[in-house]
Order: structure tokens, then C-alpha cells, then sequence
């Protein structure tokens, strides 16, 4: 295989040996989804060991077509967030099949892969203004911190005040500190030690701090200070390696979509719900990793674009078929650029690593949600510092930004705060006479009617 002719390595300034230590990084920030997809999709009641194998292939498909058809450095996997959207909004919160919800995905993929073929998608990228861009990342980012504080027990119900914090004392009386209140315990100690790892910029700081923690928690289990209690939920977290070396059968997730509900007016706010939040998370951080990587032109535009929607595109339609929500282009490959990766062959890389993971599923599903945790409100925190670039001096922009990123961890659900900022912004800058001055589209315009005809008939 001559890796020159197809990658262009010295034509982008690169070679083998950097290459593939930018790969080896980037799936090092980005494994810790081989752990949190199967635990948060499970909870819509999919199979885990099928959501784990679903996870993995549509990553490794997703990532290579991203070499092939754009050879850029760029990963691929199911996207946090859009992940949360599918198993706590559409399923647990609106009442919806996660087959219905594997159908809407398939479809938002499809729609995605044709606008990926036509001018459509910047159409629609530069109808929304960058500033409710900005407050989608930043209300997504308290969604998952919300997520990953519930899935740790950090935070519980309370009937004084709707909410409150974890009681130890009330555990040690209950006799429950050995399951329930260690596991918190850890958690806590978990988002401190990503938060130091991070704070160091030691390379796959969110994958070392999930590994970390679980290391201590199986510390405690040796000790006794864990004791697992499988009929109320608390298992072993030693890896089951009692039937080999196997990967799970994707088969309880694989076709499994249902399009039933498919002209109603619920699946298409929630398809495009997906789609809006795929395309924007993924143009946003296809432009920020490239700027970083200086593969941004003249005008600011990135080259060959095209492609790298078109396999994020098609990878969300194929990890649908497998079992899995959104797949989209994640952040973290912002990593693996940082250490010189400029050609596909970092992704082909990243992708063969994910493929190796298959074989390791009984280590990655006896990872605990506890351990997990850590990892989503650290993906919270950095997700919430594109809050800085919100323009707070001009009130019709920052209210309809705070009216979108309030009502996502507060009401349970990314679409509402897409709808609400939708609706706001369009809303309070035509009363305020700025309608003209800000050249609202009329895109936005239609989509803020059809978010309005949602409230009032739905």
C-alpha cells in the first residue's frame, strides 16, 4: 500500500510515524463512548452488548469513510448529547420505542446525506444565528453534566425542593454506603481526578479518569467496601471473562427500526431535532479542529467539506441499521491534530483501534456508570465554555441564548431548547424592531411557525 499516494503526507506536511501516533491519541480522548453509549442508550432499554457492538462498527465505518472520502483527521462515533436526547427525551421523557427512535435517526441521516449532496445544508447552517449556535453546545453541555450527576446518584429526587444532593449520613443509617454511597463517593473522587488530568493536559485525560475510578471501585470491591448486590442493580465490576473472548451479538439492535409513526407530526420534530443538532455539532467542530489544524482557505472556508459531511452523513444512517444513535464527528479529534495528524491516515488509525475494541467488550461493559460519570460532566464543563463566544452586550441575542440553554438541563430536553430559542429569538427581535438590522431569515422564520404549531398542536 503506498500510504503517499493515497494520503498526500508530504504534500500536507506530515509522515507515517506522526500519523499514527495522532491516531493512537485521538481514539485515546474519544474511547471513553465505547463505555458511556452502551450505559446511557441502555437505559431506553436496548440491549447493552448490542449497543456496545453497534457503537464500535458504526465508528469504525464512520472514521474510515471519513478518511476515503475527505482524508481528513477527523473521528467519528455516536455523539454525546444526541446520545442523551434519544434515551432520556425521546424514549424515557416522551414515552417513544427506541425503535421508533432508531427509525427517526435513519431518516435524519438520510435527509443529512442529501443535503451533504446540495447546498441545502449552508443554507440552513446560515439561517440559525451564531450566537444560539453557541448556546445549543452550552445547553447540551449542562444536559449531559445534568445526566452524568443523576447517573452517579451525585444528585437525587427530593421532596422538599424537587432535587438535592446525595446524603451520606442518610446511607450509613440505611446500611446502603456499601452499594449506593461508595459508588458516589467515587464518582466524586473520579470528576476531581479527570479534573486534574485535564488540568495537566496528560493526552486521554477523560479515558484515564473513567479507568481510574473504576480501578478504585474494584480496589473497594477487594476490600469489602463495595459489596455487589446484582438483585438491586449493583454488580460485579470485575470484567466477566468466563465465556472467552467473544463480541457480543449485535443482532437484538441490528434493523430493529420502526417507522410506524413515520408521517406524525412527533417523529419528524423529533428527526429533526437529530438533524439539527447533528449538523451543527458537526459543522462546528469540523471548522474549529480544522482552524486549529490551519486547513481553513483564504475565506475561511474548509475544503472538501463536502466528503466530510457526507461520511458523518452516511455513518448516522448505517448506525441506525446497527443499533445506535447519531453518529457524528467528535471534538476530541481536536487531539490528535495537536500532535501533527493532517491526512485520513490518522483516522484510519483511530477506526482500526475501535475495531480492535470489539474483541475487549467484557472490559469496556464492566465499566459502571459511576465511572462513566465523571467523564459526562467533564464533557459538560468543556462543552460550556463556548458560552464565552455568546454576544451578551446585545439583549436580543443573549436572551433567546439563555432561554436555550436554560431550558435543556431544566425541562429534560434538547429540542425544547432548540424550539425555545428558536422561537424567542425570532419572537423578541421582530417586536423589537430589529428584524431588518439582523436579516432573520426566512428560514428562521418558518422554523420558528412550525416550533409554534408544535406547542399549540402537539
Amino acid at each position: 500500500m503506498n500510504l503517499e499516494k493515497l494520503f498526500h503526507l508530504k504534500e500536507n506536511r506530515t509522515d507515517v510515524k506522526t500519523e499514527v501516533l495522532a491516531g493512537i491519541t485521538t481514539f485515546m480522548t474519544m474511547a471513553y463512548i465505547l463505555a458511556v453509549n452502551p450505559n446511557i442508550l441502555s437505559a431506553s432499554g436496548m440491549d447493552r452488548g448490542a449497543v456496545f457492538t453497534a457503537t464500535v462498527l458504526a465508528s469504525f465505518i464512520a472514521t474510515c469513510l471519513m478518511a476515503i472520502l475527505s482524508n481528513y483527521p477527523f473521528a467519528l462515533a455516536p455523539g454525546m448529547g444526541l446520545n442523551a436526547y434519544f434515551a432520556y427525551t425521546v424514549v424515557l421523557g416522551m414515552g417513544y420505542s427506541w425503535q421508533m427512535a432508531l427509525g427517526a435517526v435513519f431518516v435524519e441521516g438520510l435527509i443529512f446525506i442529501a443535503l451533504s449532496l446540495t447546498k441545502v445544508r449552508e443554507a440552513i447552517f446560515n439561517a440559525i444565528p451564531m450566537n444560539l449556535k453557541h448556546a445549543v453546545s452550552v445547553g447540551i453541555g449542562l444536559f449531559i453534566a445534568f445526566i452524568g450527576l443523576q447517573n452517579a446518584k451525585i444528585v437525587v429526587n427530593n421532596d422538599s425542593t424537587l432535587l438535592g444532593m446525595f446524603s451520606f449520613s442518610g446511607s450509613l443509617e440505611s446500611g446502603t454506603f456499601q452499594t449506593e454511597g461508595i459508588t458516589v463517593l467515587l464518582a466524586l473522587i473520579g470528576v476531581v481526578i479527570t479534573a486534574i488530568l485535564l488540568a495537566k493536559n496528560v493526552k486521554g485525560n477523560i479515558l484515564w479518569g473513567i479507568l481510574i475510578t473504576w480501578i478504585l471501585g474494584i480496589i473497594c470491591q477487594f476490600a469489602g467496601i463495595y459489596v455487589p448486590n446484582a438483585e438491586a442493580g449493583w454488580y460485579s465490576l470485575l470484567p466477566d471473562f468466563s465465556n472467552g473472548i467473544s463480541v457480543p451479538s449485535v443482532m437484538p439492535t441490528f434493523m430493529q427500526m420502526d417507522f410506524s409513526l413515520v408521517f406524525t407530526g412527533d417523529f419528524l420534530i423529533i428527526m429533526f431535532a437529530f438533524l439539527f443538532v447533528d449538523m451543527f455539532d458537526t459543522l462546528g467542530t469540523l471548522i474549529g479542529v480544522a482552524s486549529k489544524a490551519d486547513m481553513l482557505d483564504k475565506d475561511g472556508k474548509l475544503p472538501r467539506i463536502r466528503g466530510a459531511l457526507l461520511a458523518d452523513a452516511i455513518g448516522t444512517s448505517v448506525g441506525a441499521v446497527l443499533g445506535t444513535s447519531t453518529t457524528t464527528t467528535f471534538v476530541e479529534s481536536s487531539s490528535g491534530v495537536s500532535v501533527g495528524g493532517r491526512t485520513g491516515l490518522t483516522s484510519f488509525v483511530t477506526a482500526g483501534l475501535f475495531f480492535i475494541s470489539l474483541f475487549l467488550s467484557p472490559i469496556f461493559l464492566a465499566i459502571p456508570s459511576f465511572a462513566t460519570a465523571p467523564a459526562l460532566i467533564i464533557v459538560g464543563y468543556m462543552m460550556l465554555t463556548s458560552i464565552v463566544k455568546i454576544d451578551f452586550n446585545d439583549i436580543t441575542e443573549a436572551i433567546p441564548c439563555f432561554i436555550a440553554i436554560i431550558a435543556m438541563p431544566f425541562m429534560y430536553s434538547i429540542s425544547e431548547g432548540i424550539a425555545l430559542g428558536v422561537i424567542s429569538y425570532v419572537g423578541i427581535n421582530l417586536i423589537a424592531g430589529n428584524a431588518k438590522k439582523k436579516k432573520i431569515s426566512v428560514l428562521m422564520y418558518v422554523l420558528a411557525v412550525l416550533f409554534l404549531l408544535k406547542y399549540i398542536f402537539i
